[in-house]
């Protein structure tokens, strides 16, 4: 196998979904596996430009994390990628003690040998924007801007709040000091000039994104630096983007449309973010089952088992299906770390072998997709098309002939319009 232009951890399973659709727009052949693969499986599935690799680093603390990206570090050396990718949340919300960004970094670098680091704050089509350093984030799609360390939402993650808008500062933090700044004011600069101006300093860059329209020329600043030595990334799927740029200059970005369903869909909603919780009140083709997020996690089989039941049987009778752990006042009990979301999983399997005939799912929460994912015996994912910016629709790939070919939609708390779940049923573009 030829090294790949591009090789991303994600770590989230829905900002890795977002990075896969983001590369296969593009034009790269994608495909993101549901954990490191190894040589045989690399060789059945033939020539990529983008290998993927979905985790679930962000929710992980500094021990968690170097089991986790040990397998990925010993890939990037086998196959030398031009560019080694930590996709991180767009917000970059992380810790010292949890999803710590700069662990990651210390982890994956060797793998390279003596990489490049460039880090890019922005990603404009989910409204995110990084000037003079400073990340910028919308609340909600087509929302209004705040600094992140304003973010109604954000700023009051109950994980890792953001308090700090500097990423330079907010990733000093966590280990990585003495970063750079090449502020979008430069790229008024001829290419050369810019080039020149990033070779002056050795250390890590960390690269503005104001707008969409810088996207291409960073990405030709990031490939020309990646033919002279290999570049590690970080940050959301705008690095994909802008590398795509580089790779495939002439492919002009595809939508595909995604067909209305084939039968009923079931949604589970793990997620806490007022964005979800506006998407549930207005999926209007769905019966609502609530459920109680604390005898889920507490690991009530019996209160699970009766769950899938209510589920399955409203999904054999035709109807759309969407399992909710929010409460209708929004309100929500301290939980274990990822108790939550893995009873979301093993939900989500116990109701797809009840329903098999089930070939649409949506889920909502970076955490409840992660787990629910791991939980199925399944592969990778591919690409099918975009139910909202930020949000795409992705085909299981399962040894197992009753998972293989199911269309997943995975949905971060902070993405999608209030309809995204009516699109999950009637589609998009058809």
């Amino acid at each position: 196998m030829n090294p790949p232009a591009l090789l991303f951890y994600g770590d989230d399973f829905t900002g890795a979904t977002d990075a896969l659709g983001t590369a296969a727009r593009a034009g790269l052949r994608t495909l993101l596996f549901l954990g490191t693969p190894d040589a045989r499986r690399l060789e059945a599935v033939g020539e990529l430009d983008c290998i993927g690799i979905a985790g679930a680093a962000r929710s992980m603390g500094p021990q968690a994390m170097r089991q986790e990206l040990a397998p990925v570090a010993v890939l990037a050396r086998e196959l030398t990628p031009r560019v080694l990718h930590y996709k991180t949340c767009s917000t970059f919300d992380s810790a010292p003690q949890v999803g710590s960004i700069g662990e990651a970094v210390r982890l994956l670098s060797p793998a390279l040998g003596s990489p490049r680091l460039s880090i890019v704050g922005g990603q404009p089509n989910l409204g995110r924007y990084c000037l003079f350093g400073n990340l910028f984030a919308a609340a909600g799609a087509q929302g209004e801007v705040f600094r992140i360390d304003r973010h109604p939402t954000m700023s009051r993650h109950p994980v890792t709040p953001m308090n700090e808008a500097d990423l330079r500062l907010h990733l000093a933090s966590q280990g990585l000091e003495g970063i750079a700044l090449v502020p979008w004011t430069a790229y008024a600069e001829d290419e050369e000039t810019l080039s020149l101006r990033a070779a002056k300093h050795d250390g890590a860059l960390l690269w503005d994104v104001a707008a969409a329209a810088h996207l291409p020329l960073l990405g030709r600043q990031l490939w020309a630096q990646a033919r002279r030595q290999p570049v590690l990334a970080v940050g959301p799927s705008s690095v994909v983007e802008a590398i795509a740029h580089a790779v495939h200059p002439k492919v002009a970005s595809q939508a595909q449309a995604i067909y209305p369903a084939d039968g009923p869909v079931l949604v589970l909603a793990g997620s806490l973010s007022p964005v979800t919780a506006a998407q549930v009140s207005g999926a209007a083709s769905f019966d609502l089952l609530r459920l109680s997020a604390e005898r889920l996690a507490s690991g009530d089989v019996d209160y699970l088992a009766d769950a899938a039941q209510q589920l399955t049987s409203g999904l054999h009778s035709g109807r759309h299906m969407l399992a909710c752990t929010v409460a209708q006042d929004g309100a929500r009990a301290e939980l274990p770390a990822g108790s939550l979301a893995q009873a979301g999983g093993l939900l989500l399997k116990e109701v797809l072998r009840l329903a098999p005939a089930v070939r649409r799912v949506g889920i909502a929460g970076g955490d409840t997709s992660s787990l629910a994912v791991r939980a199925l015996d399944a592969w990778a994912l591919a690409y099918q098309g975009v139910v909202a910016p930020g949000v795409p629709l992705c085909r299981l790939h399962s040894d197992d002939a009753r998972l293989d070919g199911i269309e997943l939609m995975l949905k971060g708390g902070q993405m999608g319009e209030p309809d995204v779940f009516e699109r999950l049923v009637f589609g998009v573009g058809n």
